[in-house]
């Protein structure tokens, strides 16, 4: 059987794509929901040090973006929508984060040590 270089060019992209996705799955995982008004639940999420996947649950009748200036992370969501981010925390520590829609809002993701 001859292999084509575009199916083993395929082949190689679906094997790694399908590994990115089995490791992200078995990260810990975490769940921040926007609720109407700009309010986020929980609003002081504790997490341990390391990488670990934050589910993103829009449960708002707007769009919300959750931003973190000192992680470096920010992700917009449509009403409804569910989305993640990966993250990666090695100190210990109080990150603060909010809505860039509603700044007034602020949480915090407390990171303790492993």
């Amino acid at each position: 059987m001859r292999w084509s270089a575009f199916a083993v060019l395929a082949l190689c992209l679906a094997l790694g794509m399908g590994g990115g996705a089995a490791q992200a799955a078995e990260l810990p995982t975490y769940t921040l929901t926007f609720k109407a008004g700009g309010q986020f639940e929980p609003a002081r999420l504790e997490v341990p040090a390391g990488k670990f996947k934050l589910i993103l649950v829009n449960e708002s009748n707007e769009p919300v973006e959750f931003e973190s200036l000192p992680l470096r992370k920010e992700k917009v969501l449509g009403p409804g929508v569910k989305s993640f981010v990966v993250i990666t925390v090695s100190r210990p520590g109080e990150y603060p984060f909010f809505d860039d829609f509603h700044q007034d809002t602020k949480g915090t993701l407390v990171v303790t040590g492993k």
